[in-house]
């Protein structure tokens, strides 16, 4: 009798724990798609997008103009002008990957502005989920626009200090 009460207050304080912990979610995607200055910003970045990939493109063009012509040519110069060429068309060439990378690479001049334009509207998005959240409070908010990810978590149940102290880390 005693092991039936034993096992179902534990149950019961299972259930009244799991309950104790409130969830939501939300769709960061579909409230920035809302918003106007996440459009503008959005729209801002395609533009100044669209006008780097031209200047990217002419110098492409350029680049293998020089090669057709540079092909074309090449039986009728001599080693010392067709290695000036050569060196002149590895120059343009990383020129044009150069440019490339500065533009659209990893860290480059589009992520450096999308962070100027987009992460100030993010922000905002962020703050008043996390104002929401601790106003209703609620322990977990889960965002579902592109796979699950939590944006905000109650600090008092995070147990990672608790893990470091039992893998004996200081």
């Amino acid at each position: 009798m005693k092991q039936l009460l034993l096992v179902f207050l534990l149950a019961t304080g299972i259930c009244a724990a799991a309950d104790a912990q409130r969830y939501a979610v939300v769709d960061t995607k579909y409230i920035l798609d809302k918003m106007p200055e996440y459009k503008s910003a959005q729209k801002q970045l395609d533009q100044i997008s669209a006008q780097w990939q031209k200047e990217i493109d002419d110098k492409q063009a350029v680049l293998d103009k020089m090669y057709k012509d540079f092909e074309g040519e090449q039986v009728m110069l001599s080693d010392d002008l067709k290695k000036k060429r050569e060196d002149e068309l590895f120059n343009h060439e990383k020129e044009v990957r150069d440019l490339q990378r500065k533009r659209f690479g990893f860290e480059g001049d589009l992520f450096k502005k999308r962070q100027e334009l987009i992460k100030p509207v993010q922000d905002k998005v962020y703050n008043a989920i996390q104002k929401i959240a601790v106003s209703r409070m609620y322990d977990y908010i889960l965002d579902k626009s592109e796979g699950i990810t939590v944006i905000f978590a109650d600090p008092k149940l995070d147990k990672s200090e608790d893990v470091l102290r039992e893998l004996g880390v200081k």
